[in-house]
């Protein structure tokens, strides 16, 4: 008999809103699964608004009115041989249950899931999810209350969780988005210095303020960057560093396929 292998899970969490954490979640899994050959399925668990699943709603209303859209549709299909990748909503409480009662019920095999949590480790079953994570992505923002809450939530993450030998949590890195180019000079190395004496892990790439992450698809017919049907579109990812970021990701988090070992072997 034939087990399936196990997926990666992989959360982008933090403990503050709005810093880009459902936002990353969705450009990372499109990125993945359109462009790079991943099988990838995403659990909504951010209770109550589910805003990915709400996402993939507005996709597939835009595409079924927009022959243009449904045109890029049928394209995308044709020349990938796969449909859209799943979103499951759950409570937080019950991610890990209906992730694995979803993966039971399907043949077919995933690389990574993503888990999309709400934005507090005091919210119910979040810390149990975190616990069972393979990886954590933390997005920050050069703003005091923002990073005060997110050092604390991530050396909590850390003592609690990544520094226990028995859980499978390898590790979380924290990144730098919402970065006004002309902001990045000695407050982030006060920044940076900070965390590196707490111990956390920080990723070399970093996010420029841009407000390119917020287009979806519309009736403008304009290129999307921000969708669960289609990868971000290159006119828009150039100068945005997303593909670095998610190179650096993929070397960290390292899941099986042509893709990863290339880029390892090129540094």
């Amino acid at each position: 008999m034939n087990m399936k292998k196990e997926p990666l899970f992989v959360a982008f969490s933090t403990q503050k809103g709005g810093v880009g954490k459902t936002t990353f979640t969705v450009l990372a899994a499109s990125y993945l699964h359109y462009l790079k050959g991943y099988n990838v399925a995403v659990m909504d668990c951010d209770y109550p608004q589910h805003s990915i699943n709400a996402m993939r709603k507005r996709d597939t209303q835009q595409v079924e009115k927009d022959d243009y859209y449904k045109l890029m549709a049928y394209n995308q299909f044709k020349s990938l041989g796969k449909k859209a990748y799943p979103i499951i909503s759950c409570n937080p409480d019950e991610a890990l249950k209906s992730a694995n009662s979803f993966m039971a019920s399907t043949d077919q095999e995933f690389d990574i899931l993503f888990f999309d949590l709400p934005g507090t480790v005091h919210s119910a079953g979040v810390l149990q999810s975190l616990a069972n994570m393979d990886h954590i992505f933390t997005p920050i923002i050069a703003d005091r209350l923002v990073m005060e809450s997110t050092l604390s939530f991530s050396l909590s993450i850390n003592e609690l969780l990544v520094n226990n030998a028995s859980l499978k949590l390898k590790g979380l890195h924290l990144f730098w988005n919402q970065v006004d180019g002309r902001e990045k000079t000695d407050l982030y190395g006060i920044y940076e210095q900070t965390i590196k004496e707490f111990g956390l892990p920080m990723l070399r790439t970093f996010i420029p303020d841009t407000k390119r992450f917020n287009k979806e698809l519309s009736n403008e017919r304009k290129p999307v960057f921000r969708s669960t049907l289609f990868p971000a579109d290159k006119r828009l990812v150039k100068g945005t560093h997303l593909e670095e970021l998610l190179i650096e990701i993929a070397n960290i988090i390292q899941p099986q396929g042509l893709w990863q070992s290339k880029q390892v072997s090129q540094k």
